[in-house]
């Protein structure tokens, strides 16, 4: 793993985009995944911001997102398919029908998985899977004691993970109890791994990232035998690592 300090969520939000922006560049068709949460936001503005100074286009990319909430539609304001839409696509020039977000509201979610594994595969392999890290150790929505070799899958959400993402709701109760995620072994089989920590808050998980073992009780712990995995993480969430 490659541990790169930046200053701030900005700095990290402004190398996050570069990175992104030099795959899209050099390669014809380029399969993203992305992450949602306010961690990716300033990445995303960025990104936008190189579209709208007309250096980038991404006619020629393929989306592919970790996760979504069980039970939400699409048109609802806090699912990922809003949030994907507000915060990146209706601003840039991709294919709707190259981007690609699991459907919670499927009638067989058991189905809904498979299929979204076999979108991946037609894809080919992602070349580059933005990732958040929880507190908890989870990437995607894979929560502690998720198996390793796990595929796109539906996952009980944790009370803490509920807690971290109700301020995006109007209580908790509102706060899906359930969500379909890439599988760990579906985002470990990406070429590249761009993880972004950002804030205080994420001090104790990077540093247990960073310095612990590898444990399914720590999810993005297995990013420690990923050949190719880039951290950017500010001064604030590096607070707690020693070196």
């Amino acid at each position: 793993m490659k541990l790169v300090k930046v200053k701030d969520y900005q700095e990290m939000s402004q190398k996050a985009s570069s990175v992104l922006l030099e795959l899209i560049a050099k390669k014809a068709d380029p399969v993203l995944g992305l992450a949602t949460g306010s961690t990716p936001i300033g990445m995303y503005q960025s990104l936008i911001k190189a579209y709208e100074q007309e250096t980038v286009s991404f006619k020629h990319v393929k989306t592919f997102n970790l996760d979504e909430y069980v039970g939400l539609a699409c048109q609802h304001p806090n699912s990922y398919h809003s949030f994907m839409n507000e915060k990146l696509f209706k601003h840039i020039d991709i294919d709707s029908g190259q981007t690609f977000i699991p459907d919670g509201t499927a009638d067989d979610l058991v189905v809904e998985c498979q299929k979204y594994e076999v979108q991946i595969r037609k894809a080919g392999q992602i070349d580059l899977q933005v990732l958040g890290l929880g507190l908890n150790g989870h990437i995607g929505f894979n929560e502690p004691g998720t198996s390793f070799s796990s595929r796109t899958h539906v996952i009980n959400l944790m009370e803490s993970t509920r807690l971290a993402n109700a301020r995006f709701f109007d209580s908790l109760d509102e706060v899906p109890t359930q969500a379909i995620t890439m599988g760990i072994n579906t985002i470990i089989e990406s070429k590249l791994i761009l993880l972004l920590v950002s804030g205080e808050k994420k001090a104790k998980a990077l540093a247990r990232l960073l310095n612990g073992e590898v444990s399914e009780e720590f999810p993005a712990s297995i990013l420690k035998r990923h050949p190719n995995v880039i951290i950017i993480a500010d001064e604030a969430a590096c607070r707690e690592y020693g070196n």
